[in-house]
């Protein structure tokens, strides 16, 4: 199967470009900087982000591995206002995903009764994959932070001095633009890290909100066109040059208790998540986290993300950030 995948480009110079990646090969783009301005564009022509990329596809070629060794690669997307992105996601949205969870959640829980946690899976399963014209059952939600938080492959995810836990989660994540006329347009899909602080979690399934308000990573590649729905990858950790811990992590719609359009249905049915000339980077959930194997995590450590069909894995190192004092002056 051929895949079209869009990488934004930062060169030495400073100069941003796109570029278009298919079948092994990958080319810059004339006319455009950044894939937000090639979204805008094929909206304005009412073509297809595919159409838009090829009809300003060059003859200079470029080795993307090299590129994204060299630290060149940005994030998939990104927005020249910071503001105008938004990092969100769902969570209890894969086969699998609620047994991790339940049991960080259990022991604020009668054991007569499910938990809260197993209780929204199940009425996923039941009704996160509706028929078509019909309202499924809207998932966990959560909200990470704006385009301040997005971090890039390669760069340091940076957990703050009062994080009690710094944990890797793989996710595919869905990229919007939001079009002058409040439609949200789905360019496509990459791969993520939506880190998280997991020990602060299993304290208290309310401080959820808490434990996400987190830097999160963007894989290098926008995979663009018809979402892969089995998409099958390896997670790792790696320590001083080894591999501490790896496994396989599955996503894609056929792995999961709901559909993507009922995901998106019920983050974008708020007006306020429709504003034209917005970006939305939303995660889709995980089922697989180092944290539920007993891992902790330090600075230093490596994370490692990688799937087919993307080509190019996505790397993180944790960094811990120096403890900051926050005192309120009146006015």
């Amino acid at each position: 199967m051929t895949t079209t995948r869009l990488l934004q480009h930062r060169g030495p110079d400073g100069r941003r470009r796109v570029i278009l990646s298919e079948e092994g090969d990958s080319r810059f783009l004339a006319d455009v900087a950044t894939t937000l301005a090639l979204a805008r564009a094929a909206i304005a022509d009412g073509t297809s982000l595919a159409e838009a990329a090829r009809a300003r596809r060059t003859d200079e070629t470029v080795d993307v591995a090299a590129e994204l060794s060299a630290g060149r690669i940005l994030p998939a997307i990104d927005h020249d206002d910071p503001a105008r992105l938004t990092l969100a996601g769902t969570g209890l949205t894969h086969l699998g995903s609620a047994e991790g969870r339940d049991a960080m959640h259990k022991a604020a829980a009668s054991a007569d009764k499910p938990t809260d946690s197993m209780r929204m899976f199940l009425e996923g399963v039941e009704g996160g994959k509706p028929a078509a014209g019909v309202v499924g059952q809207q998932p966990e939600w959560f909200y990470k932070g704006d385009g301040q938080s997005l971090v890039g492959p390669e760069q340091p995810l940076t957990s703050p001095a009062f994080a009690q836990d710094g944990g890797e989660e793989p996710e595919l994540a869905g990229i919007y633009l939001i079009g002058d006329d409040g439609t949200p347009y789905r360019l496509g899909v990459a791969l993520a890290n939506e880190f998280s602080d997991h020990v602060t979690e299993r304290h208290n399934y309310l401080w959820l909100a808490h434990s996400k308000l987190r830097q999160a990573a963007l894989g290098p590649e926008l995979l663009i066109g018809d979402v892969p729905g089995d998409i099958r990858g390896t997670s790792r950790i790696v320590r001083d040059g080894r591999t501490l811990w790896e496994k396989p992590f599955l996503t894609g719609e056929d792995n999961m208790s709901h559909s993507l359009a009922n995901l998106e249905g019920h983050h974008f049915k708020y007006p306020n998540f429709r504003r034209p000339g917005d970006v939305h980077v939303h995660f889709f959930g995980t089922a697989t986290l180092s944290f539920s194997d007993q891992v902790a995590t330090r600075a230093g450590d490596v994370f490692e993300i990688e799937a087919a069909p993307f080509t190019l894995p996505l790397r993180n190192p944790l960094a811990i950030a120096e403890p900051a004092t926050v005192a309120v002056r009146a006015l």
